[in-house]
């Protein structure tokens, strides 16, 4: 998950540096979802190691 909001953001940079507004706060958006899904799926799997461990 992680590497697909690293993807987008990529896109992102690329679509800006080219003028392409709309695409590339379209994909800077879905970058940032993804990334905090992707963190709050790891501080979720966290717990639950730290969970299972006690």
């Amino acid at each position: 998950m992680l590497s697909w909001a690293v993807i987008f953001f990529v896109v992102a940079i690329v679509a800006a540096v080219f003028g392409f507004g709309g695409i590339a706060s379209a994909s800077a958006g879905i970058a940032q979802v993804l990334f905090f899904i992707f963190v709050a799926l790891f501080v979720i799997a966290l717990i639950m190691r730290l969970v299972r461990r006690a």
